[in-house]
């Protein structure tokens, strides 16, 4: 059987590799971030108090929805199935809850307030995207399934979180009348000092009999997104990472910044463009307003019609 080419002995890898960056970028920034705690930043996303109420109808009626609860973490409705992407409720992005990234908005809802949520789908071992308090409290509800790229179903397991599912790129699950595929990104993994790449990162793609939902993940710039709107495009709402891109150096080969979240796209022919993964934490340099003003400017430079691109507040709902 023939190896996948993003496998490697002991974990995986890009399809378009690229170079960390080294520390005379690095050190500095960690330390404008340690000092940036101390200090309060402007520009945070506007939030929107959530009861869940009409969500947890509309599980039952099924109007596509789709709710910003910040950074990755997006609900969203189709065809009887409710899905949410990387959830963290946490205060801090970080293995300890008084240490890390701090959060600038709270969610809008508790997670006892989230309708029944079908499937949790994971995009790679992160601390902002992959949140054990907040899946283990998922978990306790007993609803919910994890699916997850290869070898992240380790970490939820040993947290006793699941049924949890592995997928490599490309493998699909049905959950409902909706099927789920794992699809490439341009990341990276790493929780600990030493198992940096040993497990997979992805986004996801769900298509139900009428709608088409394509959550990009945590990505650079890569081919891969012509490719996935190709074979499971095009795609009537995409919700890609508009934030998380400066210093450039160090960030732009793992993180898309507003104009290129905007090519992606288009490279995999999505009709509306959800902006998320800005504003939510305390994670890199650029302003927090700044993504969301480059990702419409970029819009209105293409003559891209600006019903097709969306940052609402966390916490707002919208059909798609």
């Amino acid at each position: 059987m023939d190896v996948p080419v993003h496998h490697t002995d002991d974990g995986f890898r890009n399809l378009e590799p690229f170079r960390r960056a080294g520390p005379l970028v690095t050190v500095p920034f960690f330390v404008r971030r340690a000092v940036g705690a101390f200090f309060a930043r402007p520009g945070a996303p506007r939030l929107v108090p959530n009861d869940g109420t009409w969500l947890r109808d509309n599980a039952r009626h099924s109007v596509p929805s789709v709710t910003w609860m910040g950074h990755a973490s997006v609900l969203v409705q189709m065809d009887h199935v409710t899905l949410l992407t990387d959830p963290i409720w946490s205060a801090t992005a970080s293995p300890v809850s008084w240490l890390g990234p701090r959060r600038f908005v709270p969610p809008p809802m508790p997670i006892a307030a989230l309708p029944p949520i079908d499937a949790v789908l994971i995009s790679h071992s992160h601390y902002d995207h992959l949140d054990l308090p907040t899946l283990r409290a998922l978990a306790a509800r007993g609803t919910t399934r994890f699916l997850v790229p290869l070898r992240v179903g380790e970490i939820l397991r040993s947290e006793g979180i699941g049924p949890t599912e592995e997928l490599d790129w490309w493998e699909s699950r049905t959950v409902g009348g909706i099927t789920i595929t794992c699809v490439p990104a341009r990341h990276w993994s790493q929780r600990g000092l030493g198992d940096l790449n040993r497990t997979l990162w992805s986004g996801w793609v769900a298509v139900g009999r009428t709608h088409r939902f394509w959550f990009a993940g945590d990505t650079g710039y890569t081919r891969s997104f012509v490719e996935i709107g190709d074979r499971l495009g095009p795609f009537d709402l995409a919700a890609v990472p508009i934030g998380a891109y400066s210093p450039p150096a160090m960030m732009q080969p793992a993180h898309l910044d507003p104009e290129e979240a905007l090519q992606a796209g288009l490279d995999a022919r999505a009709t509306t463009l959800l902006g998320i993964h800005y504003g939510t934490f305390d994670l890199t340099d650029e302003p927090l307003d700044e993504p969301p003003r480059r990702f419409h400017d970029a819009a209105e430079r293409r003559g891209i019609d600006a019903a097709r691109v969306w940052t609402p507040a966390i916490g707002e709902t919208r059909s798609w």
